[in-house]
């Protein structure tokens, strides 16, 4: 059900042989869109100039392709990848490539150093390194698994930041109207309150109605005035704030389409709670980041079992100054190794890695258990909200009804002579402010039905 709500206080008057006799009839008529009188009410449409339409679904995928924080998510989901290259490296070979050229006296030893007696020559060497881990006791195996694990937890984040993104879109789309809403009642307003200045200084000039009538009639208008200041100030914020949500850096004063009133919220809130355990994705993310902890917890665990690698060694001596005396040296060589490297003591250093490791598993269930109340509480809170909002359109509309009845018998009985100035202008005021509630309550019920959908992940 799409809807514009537009309220006219519309004054027509009759002449007769004896003096000016007018009256004001109820204000329910509809009226020209919101968006368009905001603009003109502003300033801001001339003539021949053509104002870009944006949907609701257009906002959505704007703000998806442009926003900062959706783009900077996605690069994080990149980092988290090549993360996991990065660890599963260890399975793979290590080959280095060495050219090395070395000058040094004749028959010396090098005799500084830890345990060091190599011989010094001139030589030119190039050959190959390659070392292969055999098994490090499960290490490498849980730091892959850990980063895999956070790699899913960062893309629900990302998936996380889309949803935060879309709610603050939703949000400033639905503020943006509800603004220019408020706009064409404040400009309705003023034209019937000025309507009505102009007939009741008609009847003073005429001697049929006091100053005093005058006075209170001008005061109203200077109300409806001020009241269509504000109105259009928040119009410009609320573009501001759109903007701001489309990740665009200039505010742009598009044509929005309305949307359809949305249905009614569900009876309970208690069954909701367990489709947004299932559905929000910043529950997964905590998820994956508590199972990547105690995957890695379990890494610095094996830090403590011994490592096997499996070392080799090729090249060539194209130059090589001989020794005058002794055995020649070979001018191809090679040579390999297997090493086990038993840790034995390193100061607590493995033992600290671990607990820290086993402490950072436990404070991730933790964070994962605090976010689930929160959850299940904006869950109660956003249902809470919605039903009381939804209730109120009803309200509303009905306080709407019962003060445009009251002004029409206001109107009638100032007509007759039978009621003041004081009280028309009353029940003046109680239809504005009805039109304003009637207003604040479908909006607010768009924009408390999208944050009722984002509690439960379903805001997509």
């Amino acid at each position: 059900m799409r809807f514009r709500t537009v309220v006219v206080a519309s004054i027509k008057s009759r002449k007769t042989e004896c003096g000016a006799k007018w009256f004001l009839p109820r204000a329910m008529v509809r009226a020209a869109p919101f968006a368009l009188i905001a603009a003109l009410a502003a300033g801001q449409i001339a003539v021949g100039q053509t104002i870009p339409k944006l949907t609701l679904p257009e906002a959505e995928a704007l703000a998806l392709k442009n926003h900062p924080q959706v783009l900077a998510a996605q690069s994080e989901v990149s980092v988290a990848n090549e993360l996991i290259t990065e660890a599963r490296s260890a399975y793979y070979p290590a080959v280095n490539a060495d050219i090395t050229g070395t000058q040094g006296n004749s028959q010396a030893r090098v005799g500084a150093g830890v345990l060091s007696a190599s011989r010094l020559f001139d030589r030119f060497g190039q050959g190959v390194s390659v070392a292969q881990l055999v098994t490090d006791m499960g290490r490498t195996n849980n730091l892959v698994a850990s980063t895999r694990l956070s790699a899913q937890a960062t893309t629900q984040t990302y998936q996380a930041t889309r949803y935060d993104v879309l709610l603050q879109v939703t949000r400033s789309y639905f503020d943006v109207l509800h603004a220019q809403s408020l706009v064409g009642v404040a400009n309705q307003t003023v034209a019937a309150r000025q309507l009505l200045l102009d007939q009741v200084t008609t009847l003073a000039n005429n001697n049929l109605k006091s100053q005093l009538d005058v006075s209170f009639a001008g005061v109203n208008v200077s109300e409806a005035k001020l009241l269509l200041l504000r109105a259009q100030n928040s119009v410009q914020g609320a573009f501001a704030e759109l903007a701001r949500a489309l990740g665009s850096d200039q505010p742009v004063n598009y044509a929005l389409a309305d949307e359809p009133l949305p249905p009614s919220p569900p009876a309970q809130a208690d069954p909701l709670i367990a489709e947004a355990m299932a559905n929000r994705p910043e529950l997964a993310s905590l998820q994956f980041a508590r199972d990547a902890a105690n995957k890695f917890a379990e890494a610095e665990k094996d830090l403590r079992h011994p490592t096997v690698t499996v070392l080799g060694v090729a090249g060539l001596l194209p130059f090589i100054n001989q020794p005058a005396t002794g055995p020649q040296i070979p001018i191809g060589y090679e040579g390999a190794a297997v090493n086990l490297d038993i840790p034995v003591f390193n100061g607590h250093l493995f033992t600290a890695r671990r607990e820290a490791a086993q402490y950072r598993a436990l404070e991730a269930d933790q964070r994962l258990r605090d976010r689930q109340q929160q959850v299940a509480r904006d869950v109660r809170v956003a249902w809470a909200n919605a039903v009381t909002v939804y209730q109120s359109i009803d309200v509303s509309a009905q306080f709407l009804s019962q003060a445009s009845l009251a002004l029409e018998l206001s109107q009638g009985r100032y007509n007759l002579g039978l009621a003041s100035i004081v009280e028309l202008t009353q029940a003046q005021l109680n239809v504005t402010q009805a039109e304003i509630e009637n207003v604040d309550a479908k909006f607010d019920y768009q924009s408390q039905y999208s944050a009722l959908q984002y509690t439960l992940g379903l805001l997509r």
